[in-house]
């Protein structure tokens, strides 16, 4: 089969090829897995934190992507729960050992034996790809398949954040930075609680723009000072400085929640001005984002074909996944990107 391999970690820049289209033999699905045939899979920052190192794969090649949807090939043995033919997705929890506490207690995303789609095992850049079943997840005919592969990480993790973030109806939100995950976290916003203004932040002019033509009330860059203090933000930036910004306008008592695997640390040395009165008195909060479940996987899909609520998005072959990456780093982003496979 074809496949985007990523062979060494190096930075992205500007003429950067990162992966290689390659040769490799086909999966075949083991006992309790399936074979899926890919049609789209999405690009998500976090493939660029594996590229560069900062969630770096444990072995290298290994086939990127975390946000596929696809067809059942074959099944694997002892496999009732999916047929052939059933169109799934596989989100970034590609596997847990559900026999742990975390995982008996709901909190499969934190188990110590979490294996992630696309950095442990191998992903959706690629025309095949195999997976527990019970870590595929039923796609709602609502979507076409470019639709629904952003709902698989850049949904479903937003959905997440939005939850631990413990908004309720008629306070204000923030979202800093303005890409897949929080521009459907807006949408999410706007449906879940008509009554909150959304205030964006973001250092592109077109994200901002982007922003305030899908309802936000108030738009400025990433060091702005918004017109009032904010009850909960919602990082999904990869630097630092944004979490000093967006402390520093948190009403008392309001919450941070970065939406981040990792932090770039080129720029760590900011936390050394992290300033206690103006940053953290007033018990204000900061939580973090630890991967997704399956339930927070499946909950947020409901919701989506409930609304519906449908990403905005750009679509490329997969021939051109470098392309997109290369996008991806220099923020020249528009929604949501996803690579078509077949």
């Amino acid at each position: 089969m074809k496949a985007m391999l990523l062979t060494q970690i190096r930075e992205v820049q500007q003429t950067s090829a990162p992966f290689e289209l390659t040769d490799i033999p086909t999966p075949l699905p083991g006992s309790g897995e399936v074979l899926i045939r890919v049609a789209v899979c999405g690009v998500c920052h976090t493939e660029l934190d594996e590229i560069e190192g900062r969630t770096r794969p444990p072995q290298l090649p290994i086939v990127p992507g975390h946000q596929v949807i696809g067809y059942v090939e074959q099944l694997g043995a002892g496999v009732t729960s999916v047929a052939r033919g059933d169109r799934v997705g596989v989100a970034w929890i590609h596997s847990a050992c559900e026999a742990c506490e975390q995982c008996r207690s709901g909190n499969e995303n934190l188990c110590p034996d979490f294996r992630a789609t696309g950095r442990d095992v191998h992903g959706g850049y690629a025309e095949y790809m195999t997976v527990p079943a019970a870590f595929a997840h039923a796609i709602p005919d609502q979507f076409s398949d470019a639709e629904a592969a952003p709902l698989l990480c850049a949904g479903a993790v937003g959905f997440r954040s939005l939850r631990l973030a413990g908004v309720r109806d008629g306070q204000r939100v923030g979202l800093t930075g303005f890409g897949a995950s929080a521009h459907l976290v807006l949408k999410m916003i706007n449906h879940a609680y008509p009554n909150s203004p959304v205030y964006v932040f973001a250092r592109s002019e077109s994200e901002r723009a982007f922003a305030t033509a899908l309802g936000a009330s108030w738009t400025g860059t990433t060091m702005a000072s918004p017109p009032n203090s904010l009850n909960a933000i919602i990082d999904t930036t990869p630097a630092w400085e944004p979490v000093l910004a967006a402390l520093k306008v948190l009403a008392p008592g309001g919450r941070l929640v970065i939406n981040a695997i990792r932090k770039e640390t080129r720029d760590r040395h900011l936390l050394a001005s992290l300033d206690y009165p103006s940053h953290l008195w007033m018990e204000k909060e900061i939580k973090s984002v630890a991967n997704v479940t399956r339930s927070d996987v499946r909950e947020f899909l409901r919701l989506a074909a409930t609304v519906p609520l449908k990403p905005e998005l750009q679509e490329y072959p997969l021939i051109e996944a470098n392309a997109a990456i290369r996008e991806v780093k220099s923020r020249i982003i528009r929604g949501a990107k996803v690579l078509r496979i077949s």
